[in-house]
Order: structure tokens, then C-alpha cells, then sequence
């Protein structure tokens, strides 16, 4: 086992390793910016080193700096959490040959699941199911127009660099496709330097479902079961539960055995989530991976009991997966939500001082935050201020549950999303497990019950 680690972020997630890493006895130390100074992570770690200015160029995401604080204080491990360095096969090259363990897969692993074509390449050799799409670059006009009659309409043109929604347009009929083609490479271009596109078939209202993994690094990996992550605005989930409204135990078993058998044919080791979409008939289509923990890990946490963290640091240190993880038992339902400083109806920043912080408590409720009263909410990081995590026997015990802790939850001197997520618990939509990545904007221009 590790004697000590490092852990290269911030805020919530930096605060649940060091609580992993105290029941396993291992010491910390955390790294932080000029504007994290009084932040809990630094003092609750056995350790800590000031890496650089606030922005997250010059501090979190700053390799050397990383490295220099990693060696100074003599650790034998580093675990990048979420963001930041989390995906970067760089940092994980560097900690390597300085004789560091990476809690995470191999580098070449984390390349090759965050380049998206060779991601979905891989993903299809491994026999996960994948959306019907063109090979590679689409040339010109005359080239998309043939290869749209393969794929089938909708479907949709996207940039092969970048992401965020930037270089895709949705095209519904062959005299929607020389512009939307004109179009779509004209954006990729400007926003990302590189004007290539590809085509794939488009899925209308689809719900996104991703199953968590873990491996180890004597070539097994399981599945812990999926969670659902529909209600999300531009790309950036809001809400996650654990286990679908839309998945049975049985669809669940073969698709988290066939995700599990294709992790094991690529090598994969540690915590990972597959990423799928599912279309209105029930079929799963793989998007990407994450090669990291997720935000949203307590969930499952919540419905197998096990404590993914901890599974991460014991894998990473060699252990079996059958000593790590004896079995998978999935009970009763749970869900998430992220509570971010924003303004609930434009969804701005809300940086500041928290004036008032009361999280609420009970049975089946816990809260990750590192935020406390009078702490501030810097403006160069993420908004996430808090995730509220709910357990219970079934969904809609989880929804009241989540209803009256979200009416507890008191954060004052900042706007929140607190607000939108009570909105959300109440809608007779969400209840009915009636979900797809459009639910948020729909309920968004719906007019207030």
C-alpha cells in the first residue's frame, strides 16, 4: 500500500480522497492555488504545497509544479480526481518517469479513449455497440450527400476536433446537407483550427446512460451497474441517478458484462465510465469514456456500497479485484444532485462569500462540499459548490427524500441552483422516469405550475 499521496486538485473531490485516505492510513498532501489558501482541502491534509497563482494554468493544471510538489514531499503516488489533470496522458507519462504511480489507466489507454474517432474505433473492435457514422473525415458536399443515404436521416454532422456543441448541425433531408455541411466546417474551423467533420446518425430524444467499471491490474475489470444522466443543459449533467428508471436487472447484467468484457480486451485498470446513449426502442449506443472518477460516483457508491475511492488506491497499489471488491450487490435507489453557484434562471456564474451554509442531514443523506460559511466561491474554477446525495428504497422515497433535503439545504451571500433542482424533484415528467437529454429545456420554457 501507498505510504503517502497527492492529490492534484481542488474543492469537494480533493476533500473525499483525503477522507479515503485517512480510513486507508495513508498520509496526504494538497496542492493548492493563491486563491484556495483557506480552503478545507489544505487543512484537513497532512501536507500541503502552494503550486501558484489562482488562474488554473499557472497552479492545477501546471505539470512541473505538480511534479516539483509531488517530489518534494516525497509521495509514491498521485490521484488527479476529476478535471483538471484527470485525462492527460502527458501528466501521466510524467509521473511515471518520475517514478510516480498515476492513480489511473495507462497513458496510452487515456489517449487512445480521449481522441473521439479512435475512442469509437476501439470501442466497436471491443464490441460495444456504436452509432452508425462515416469511417473517417467526410472530403466534401458530394461525399456527405452519399454517405447520408447510408447512414439514414436525421443525422448529424460533427467536428472531429473540439466539443461543447461547437461545429455540429443537425440535418433532417439531403437539401439540408451542403449547407449544414458549409456550415458546420466553417465553425470547426474558426473555433478549433481544424475544419474536418464526420457524419454519424442522429438520435432523436435519446437518455444518456453510463456504467461504471473498475479494473485491476491483473486484467479484470466488472461493471457496478449504470447510472442515469439525462437531465443535463448543454452537455453538463445536473442530475444523476443510480440504477435508469429505464434499465431491468436483466438488461443491466448483459449490457455491464459486455461493457466489462470489451474494458478487458482494451487493458483498462482502475475507475472508468462508459458513456452511451439510448434511443426510444432501448438500444445502447457507446459516446466515449471517461478514464477517471466521475462526479457523480456517489451514487453508485450509494446503491453497491462500495467505496469507489478507496477500490481506486488499494487497485492502483496492486491488489485483485476479488479482494477488493468481493461482490456487487445493488439495493435500493439513490440520486444526486449538483449544486452549483449560478443564478437558477440564467445560469451565470454566482462567485462570491458564502454569508450562511447549513447542509441539511437525516437518514439516507449526505453531502461533498468543501464549502463553508464565509468561505469564498473563487471565479476562475468550476461552480460546483456541493453535490447532495440521496438513499433510499426506491425512486420515489429518493425524490421526497431529495425534496426535503433540497428545502433544508441553506446557502446564503451566492445564487444557486438549489431553486431549479426543487423545480425538477416536482415535475410529474421527471417522477415518471420519463427522461432524455432535451427534458431540462423543455421544462426550462414551460411556464411555471
Amino acid at each position: 500500500m501507498f505510504r503517502k499521496i497527492l492529490i492534484a486538485n481542488r474543492g469537494e473531490i480533493a476533500l473525499r480522497i483525503i477522507c479515503a485516505c485517512k480510513e486507508l492510513g495513508i498520509a496526504t498532501v494538497a496542492v493548492y492555488s493563491e486563491a484556495d489558501r483557506n480552503a478545507l482541502h489544505v487543512r484537513f491534509a497532512d501536507e500541503a504545497v502552494c503550486i501558484g497563482p489562482p488562474r488554473a494554468a499557472d497552479s492545477y493544471l501546471n505539470i512541473p509544479q505538480v511534479i516539483s510538489a509531488a517530489e518534494i514531499t516525497n509521495v509514491d503516488a498521485i490521484h488527479p480526481g476529476y478535471g483538471f489533470l484527470a485525462e492527460n496522458a502527458n501528466f501521466a507519462e510524467v509521473c511515471e518517469a518520475s517514478h510516480i504511480t498515476f492513480l489511473g489507466p495507462t497513458p496510452e489507454v487515456i489517449r487512445m479513449m480521449g481522441e473521439k474517432d479512435r475512442a469509437r474505433r476501439e470501442a466497436a473492435s471491443a464490441g460495444l455497440p456504436v452509432i452508425p457514422g462515416t469511417a473517417g473525415v467526410v472530403e466534401d458536399e458530394h461525399a456527405a450527400l452519399r454517405q447520408a443515404k447510408e447512414i439514414g436521416y436525421p443525422l448529424m454532422i460533427k467536428a472531429t476536433a473540439g466539443g461543447g456543441g461547437r461545429g455540429m448541425r443537425i440535418v433532417r433531408s439531403p437539401a439540408e446537407i451542403a449547407a449544414s455541411f458549409r456550415s458546420a466546417r466553417h465553425e470547426a474551423e474558426q473555433a478549433f483550427g481544424v475544419p474536418d467533420v464526420y457524419m454519424e446518425k442522429y438520435i432523436e430524444r435519446p437518455r444518456h446512460i453510463e456504467f461504471q467499471i473498475l479494473g485491476d491490474r491483473h486484467g479484470r475489470v466488472i461493471h457496478l451497474g449504470e447510472r442515469e444522466c439525462s437531465v443535463q443543459r448543454r452537455h453538463q449533467k445536473l442530475i444523476e441517478e443510480a440504477p435508469s428508471p429505464a434499465v431491468s436487472p436483466e438488461m443491466r447484467e448483459a449490457m455491464g458484462a459486455r461493457v466489462a468484457a470489451a474494458l478487458e480486451k482494451i487493458g483498462y485498470s482502475g475507475a472508468g465510465t462508459v458513456e452511451f446513449l439510448r434511443d426510444a426502442a432501448g438500444e445502447f449506443y457507446f459516446i466515449e469514456m471517461n478514464t477517471r472518477i466521475q462526479v457523480e460516483h456517489p451514487v453508485t457508491e450509494s446503491v453497491t456500497g462500495v467505496d469507489l475511492i478507496k477500490a481506486q488506491i488499494r487497485l492502483a497499489a496492486g491488489e485483485k479485484l476479488a479482494d477488493v471488491v468481493p461482490a456487487v450487490v445493488f439495493r435500493g435507489h439513490s440520486i444526486e444532485c449538483r449544486i452549483n453557484a449560478e443564478d437558477p434562471e440564467t445560469f451565470a456564474p454566482s462567485p462570491g462569500r458564502i454569508t450562511a451554509f447549513h447542509f441539511p442531514g437525516g437518514h439516507g443523506v449526505r453531502v461533498d462540499t468543501a464549502m463553508y460559511s464565509d468561505a469564498v466561491v473563487p471565479p476562475y474554477y468550476d461552480s460546483l459548490i456541493a453535490k447532495l446525495i440521496v438513499r433510499a428504497s426506491d425512486r420515489l422515497e429518493a425524490i421526497a427524500r431529495m425534496r426535503r433535503a433540497l428545502e433544508m439545504f441553506v446557502i446564503e451571500g451566492v445564487k444557486t441552483t438549489i431553486p431549479l433542482h426543487r423545480r425538477i424533484m416536482d415535475d410529474p415528467q421527471f417522477r415518471r422516469g420519463d427522461l432524455h437529454t432535451g427534458f431540462l429545456d423543455h421544462l426550462l420554457d414551460s411556464p411555471r405550475r
